[in-house]
């Protein structure tokens, strides 16, 4: 499978600002070649997280953390990873927990840390503080020493990367006589004097049977930009100057210890671009207003005349759009922050979204123009729209009427599904979508910026709560996960000449997302889209945000349907037929919206029975045989879903693949699914 996943620990151990620097660096660096998320304990232990994973990162905090929650099965895994062809990154303590020795602040009686540690890349002794002064919790210890970087040990690397620079310290290690190590390499070395002696080893790199690991001393992720200058002590303005000063550098040899890990970089770091206005229009404009009118009583008025709906999660201001004002035209243009929020300009570091109020534009008249929204054609869309529901023999009058878009949003679930109040007065079918997410949501914690191409949109939809008995909530996902599907392989319906996007090999992975074979391997697939589904409840209703992300025509981090079509179109090609034409985001939209609308209204009739069959036709395990790691191993062949309660039901098989005559039923919040290597793990 595609390594396409960048992984940071955030679990036991970690600190808040040790991971907001990490993945603000490396979504950076890495993005768009790389997906940045971050991975708790418990994802690391029971999911299958390492065949998709190009680089696994523990960052600074405290390493005993890391050895209360990994020890045993967590550094098993790990080490697997790593052995078999993966790449480790440890900054600070997670440098000190990738060695084979811990020897922190020795006499001390209250900082003192000494003892194994079972990942032993750098088999040696890791010993710290290399400065004096350290305090948990404290920028006390805190320094900018300077670092000289090996020659000759980064190949091809970057212009400045092997300049000596000043780099951020608090409290790191350094790896005793690393000259002398079988297998090490040393990148960088301290340039000061040290408090504790073994070298001057500042930064190495391991080989690690196929794979290998950077481990750190000093915090090559902290970012000038990012550190407070009221904070610190006395002197610490210095220290966030020399950092600045020093940070074409810093950053220079970060990219080099990237690509010695085997990572591609970004030519360019990438700023994380700002939230854009949020434009709602909708397939016949006079009904904006009407939509306006039903939020007035969540709406206040300020002393100075601004109307603002303040939610749960976020703050909006609403005003009617008037083409004679200023208008956004770029994916650059930033929201004015509020007074208490940082200003999101290309120095500022990192931003917090949630504190930015967020600026809906309303058009009662007409949809944006281009200029507002050049990544979306509101024109297109709503054509497309009005076309499919015409080809549709049930009507679909929903779904799509009502659309909020924005160039760059924090995510379309969450500004619907995290403001209650606004979410219960928005009507079924009301569309999110945008071009960019900055704060993109995954199931459990994961977080990410949507690349550029990537078509990512959510769905409100009331479901009556008397439907529960013949139309439970809980196959919705699967509805929407067909539709996609369906709508992918029947993009041009309306063409009966040309039925050839039925070829494209799009298939669905139980429970929620969208997979494809790659085009460099057909019988290889990766997965293409993701589905998540928020439910909440008020006044006898489920209220459900559906969210979908599916890579459209993206390049990175992973393939996309225009990739996909452009090998089929290859082939076709080659038996002389015309190629078909690129998938637009603006159509293909369109298209899903009104063949989930299709499938919902029939679903909330009849129930999910009269969908089993097409969604078998579609999924990867028809007859797959996994392992039940909860179940001592066992081997089981999957039959299908229960119908009843939306269940994963697999048969006992003995080693002859003959039916034992024992049943399991499995729910997706519970286990873990790797289908891929035929394991099905139970959750802790």
């Amino acid at each position: 499978m595609t390594r396409m996943n960048v992984l940071v620990y955030t679990g036991t151990g970690t600190t808040v600002e040790s991971v907001r620097h990490t993945i603000y660096t490396l979504r950076r660096l890495l993005s768009p070649h790389f997906a940045v998320n971050p991975i708790t304990a418990q994802t690391l232990l029971t999911e299958p997280w390492s065949p998709t994973c190009a680089l696994l990162v523990l960052p600074g905090g405290a390493d005993l953390g890391y050895c209360r929650a990994l020890n045993g099965d967590g550094n098993r895994l790990i080490s697997q990873y790593v052995w078999g062809g993966g790449a480790y990154l440890g900054f600070c303590a997670g440098g000190y927990y990738g060695c084979g020795r811990v020897e922190f602040e020795v006499g001390d009686k209250e900082l003192e840390v000494v003892g194994p540690r079972e990942l032993r890349f750098f088999k040696g002794v890791c010993r710290g503080a290399a400065f004096g002064g350290f305090e948990y919790g404290s920028e006390r210890g805190a320094r900018a020493p300077e670092v000289s970087v090996e020659k000759g040990v980064l190949e091809g690397a970057l212009e400045g990367a092997l300049e000596g620079f000043r780099c951020y310290y608090n409290g790191g290690g350094l790896f005793v006589d690393a000259d002398k190590v079988e297998g090490v390499q040393v990148l960088a070395r301290y340039g000061e004097k040290l408090n504790v002696d073994g070298g001057d080893a500042a930064v190495v790199y391991c080989s690690v049977g196929k794979g290998g690991a950077v481990l750190t001393g000093p915090h090559p992720e902290f970012a000038g930009v990012n550190l407070d200058r009221n904070v610190g002590p006395e002197g610490y303005t210095g220290l966030v100057d020399a950092l600045l000063e020093d940070d074409a550098k810093r950053v220079a040899f970060l990219k080099a210890c990237l690509v010695k890990l085997g990572l591609n970089i970004s030519e360019d770091s990438k700023e994380v671009p700002a939230l854009s206005d949020i434009h709602l229009s909708s397939i016949y404009p006079a009904n904006v207003s009407y939509l306006v009118e039903r939020l007035k009583d969540i709406t206040t008025t300020t002393e100075d005349g601004a109307r603002k709906i303040i939610g749960e999660n976020d703050t909006f201001t609403v005003s009617e759009y008037k083409e004679d004002k200023l208008s956004l035209t770029s994916l650059s243009n930033a929201l004015p922050a509020n007074s208490n929020a940082k200003t999101p300009t290309a120095d500022t570091g990192i931003i917090d979204h949630n504190a930015l109020e967020k600026h809906i534009k309303t058009h009662p008249h007409r949809p944006p123009p281009p200029t507002e929204t050049p990544h979306f054609s509101h024109k297109t869309f709503y054509t497309a729209l009005t076309h499919q529901r015409a080809l549709s023999s049930s009507r679909p009058s929903q779904f799509g009427s009502f659309l909020l878009y924005a160039n760059v949003i924090t995510s379309t679930n969450t500004i619907l599904d995290k403001n209650f109040a606004l979410l219960q007065r928005l009507p079924t079918g009301l569309t999110a979508a945008a071009t960019t997410q900055v704060s993109g949501r995954g199931r459990g914690s994961n977080v990410w910026i949507t690349p550029l191409g990537a078509l990512v949109w959510s769905t409100v939809i009331r479901h009556a709560a008397h439907l529960g008995a013949t139309a439970p909530v809980v196959f919705i996902q699967y509805l929407v996960a067909l539709a996609v599907v369906e709508a992918v392989k029947s993009y041009d319906n309306g063409n009966d000449n040309d039925k050839g996007y039925a070829e494209m090999p799009v298939r669905l992975k139980w429970p929620n997302d969208i997979y494809a074979a790659t085009p460099a391997t057909p019988t290889e697939f990766v997965k293409i889209g993701g589905i998540l589904v928020n439910c909440s409840y008020a006044d006898g209703q489920f209220l459900l945000v559906v969210g979908v992300g599916l890579n459209t025509t993206n390049a990175a981090p992973t393939t996309s349907l225009n990739l996909i079509l452009a090998t089929l179109n290859t082939q076709r090609a080659a038996k002389g037929l015309p190629p078909l034409a690129g998938y637009e985001q603006e159509k293909l939209l369109a298209r899903i919206l009104v063949v989930f609308e299709e499938m919902y209204v029939r679903f909330c009739e009849h129930g999910f029975g009269v969908f089993e069959e097409r969604y078998y036709g579609c999924w990867l395990h028809t007859d797959q045989v996994v392992r039940l790691e909860m179940e001592g191993g066992a081997r089981a062949r999957v039959r299908g879903i229960t119908m009843d309660f939306g269940l994963l039901r697999v048969d006992e098989v003995d080693e002859e693949d003959r039916l034992t005559g024992k049943v399991w039923t499995l729910q997706s919040d519970g286990n873990s699914f790797d289908f891929f290597r035929g394991l099905l793990k139970k959750k802790t």
